[in-house]
């Protein structure tokens, strides 16, 4: 399934940006080093005069007052749960702007600078979409059906007469006194009294999922993934228009004047310029081709991408170029360091490149033909980057440039990576493992014993290779990968996120916290005290252990694994911990 369209902003795992770099001590503070790593995943817009609101999936909202050529993140306020910072939807409302996050509905009165949750009378805070009709704010839930403010937000009303009230509300649309709201599941329903009662209006619609709703003229338009459905009608019936439309996969639509703007998962944007009866494709210059949101200010149009940022379009779409500038939330999934350059892979953004020990990046992506990266390694002077579905490319000169190296690979979703002396080995997403005794020029299959083929994590311990899967457990090789045998007594959870050595101690992360074993995987016990569960992501230096959590930031163990305590101190937001790796005296963080 496509995880945009079902999964709750921010717990989705699939997010935001921030890269962070301190001494790993129990006194360390960490500080945000993004000058340059810019992108992320935008999810909203909002128009307000000159002010443009960008929302992201767990970076909160930030600010452009230039027309996009600048941003700055506006998230004072915005508190009570990691889930605040993600932003499903943002709404204006004269001189108020709502904010829709997994922790409820905030309020801003002085343009983004500070933010108040506006929740009274709501039952759940998993918000998904927001509307203005007039004086009335309607707010759209993932499992609790509408509310409506008629108050500025003050307090909620739920408004579920009619309506399905498990459906999960993706979308709202206003046209004059009507009110449309799409769902996951069950189609689109109407409301002409205010909310006060609602009718399923679905005639016409071979496709329920309803990702998105716009009102162009008298028509209403509505986004699925069977593509663009057009009501002439005010929502009696429904016909298909996706004449031109090269992907049908639609995931977010915006109209201006004649002009509609669709977004899809797969196939970039399109235009339409007679109100959904033809479309063309738009993607000159666009890099991302999940289009997530649309808005449009004076000449200017923006799209907002899934991981590479914001767009921005002075031609009506003929062409695009990048407005990223200061949105520093660009998803790390991958670390690596080679001499004294840091290497960091993003989702959909590719891959950065620091000499300056994190104060700067650059972007280094010539040859790269996917910039979804969830795997980096360095063997000698060679840095290996594994991305999810075009395979492996290799850099030999410091990332000016990539080459693609798929020789014998049969899958090409890459998950991890281990080197051994003049090995490495490559851990897949189905495949299994691979190994290139060659620096990459060609792999071979390495599954002998393997009972689980969804590689997650690898990690070498002098003649020992040890492999983490997604469900099955652990497995580990002594004879250079030639085959593998099960070592699970003692864990109680077999999602081996991640792996790392230390000496003769192994620690493995899973969603139960931390375990170690001293014994090479013959025996694993919990290592948990003072730590919290899902773990993601582990880096080692010495006897002090680094761990990163989902959703709780950091912990350090200077007894090995012991116990531990959060260091946290100017991590801000909390988030996803993507990656970890020590540079020097310095660990540096990849979170989303």
């Amino acid at each position: 399934m496509n995880h945009f369209k079902e999964a709750p902003v921010f717990k989705g795992l699939i997010a935001v940006i921030i890269l962070l770099i301190g001494h790993l001590d129990l006194t360390a503070q960490w500080i945000e080093k993004n000058n340059g790593l810019y992108g992320g995943d935008v999810r909203s817009f909002a128009v307000s005069g000159t002010n443009l609101f960008a929302g992201t999936n767990s970076g909160g909202v930030f600010l452009s007052t230039d027309d996009g050529v600048s941003w700055s993140p506006v998230n004072t306020g915005l508190t009570g749960s990691p889930y605040s910072i993600g932003i499903s939807s943002l709404v204006v409302n004269g001189s108020n702007v709502f904010a829709g996050t997994g922790a409820g509905v905030f309020l801003s009165t002085n343009n983004g600078s500070n933010w108040t949750a506006v929740n009274t009378g709501l039952t759940t805070t998993d918000i998904r979409s927001l509307a203005i009709s007039g004086s009335n704010i309607f707010a759209g839930t993932y499992d609790k059906g509408i509310f409506l403010s008629t108050n500025n937000g003050a307090s909620w009303t739920a408004v579920n007469t009619g309506f399905t009230i498990t459906s999960l509300v993706r979308t709202m649309a206003v046209n004059g006194n009507n009110i449309f709201v799409g769902t996951w599941i069950d189609g689109i329903f109407l409301s002409s009294n205010n909310g006060a009662s609602w009718t399923a209006v679905n005639t016409g619609l071979i496709d329920t999922n309803i990702t998105s709703l716009a009102v162009s003229g008298s028509d209403v338009l509505a986004g699925t993934s069977a593509g663009v459905f057009r009501s002439s009608n005010n929502g009696t019936s429904w016909t298909t228009t996706n004449s031109g439309l090269t992907s049908t996969n639609i995931v977010s639509l915006t109209a201006n004047g004649t002009d509609v703007f669709a977004g899809t998962n797969a196939g970039g944007a399109f235009l339409s310029t007679n109100n959904g009866a033809n479309w063309t494709a738009i993607n000159t210059g666009l890099t991302d081709s999940f289009i997530s949101a649309f808005a449009t200010m004076g000449t200017n149009v923006f799209a907002a991408s899934l991981g590479v940022g914001i767009f921005r379009s002075t031609n009506n779409g003929a062409s695009w170029s990048r407005a990223n500038t200061g949105l520093t939330r660009a998803s790390v999934n991958a670390l690596t360091v080679s001499g004294s350059n840091i290497f960091a892979g993003g989702v959909s953004s590719g891959i950065f490149l620091s000499t300056t020990n994190g104060s700067n990046w650059t972007s280094i992506n010539s040859g790269l033909t996917n910039l979804y990266i969830r795997a980096l390694a360095t063997s000698g002077t060679t840095i290996f980057s594994g991305t999810s579905g075009s395979g492996i490319f290799l850099s030999s000169d410091n990332g000016t440039s990539w080459t693609p190296a798929n020789t014998g690979l049969s899958t090409l979703y890459i998950r991890a990576f281990a080197v051994n002396g003049g090995n490495v080995f490559a851990g897949t997403n189905g495949g299994g493992i691979f190994i290139s005794s060659n620096n990459g020029s060609s792999w071979t299959s390495v599954n002998t014993g393997l009972t689980n083929l969804y590689i997650i994590s690898l990690a070498v311990s002098g003649n020992n290779i040890f492999a983490g899967t997604s469900g099955g457990g652990l497995f580990l090789s002594t004879n250079n990968g030639s085959s593998w045998t099960s070592i699970n007594t003692g864990l109680t959870n077999m999602y081996a996120n991640t792996l790392a050595v230390n000496g003769n101690n192994i620690f493995a992360g899973t969603y139960d916290g931390v375990f170690l074993s001293t014994n090479n995987g013959s025996s694993w016990a919990p290592a948990n005290t003072g730590l919290v569960s899902n773990i993601n992501s582990l880096a080692v230096s010495g006897r002090m252990i680094l761990v990163g959590t989902v959703g709780e930031g950091l912990f350090l163990s200077k007894n090995n694994g012991s116990s531990w305590t959060s260091v946290n101190t100017g991590l801000t937001p909390i988030t996803l911990v993507n990656s970890l790796v020590v540079s020097g005296d310095d660990v540096l963080v990849g979170t989303a």
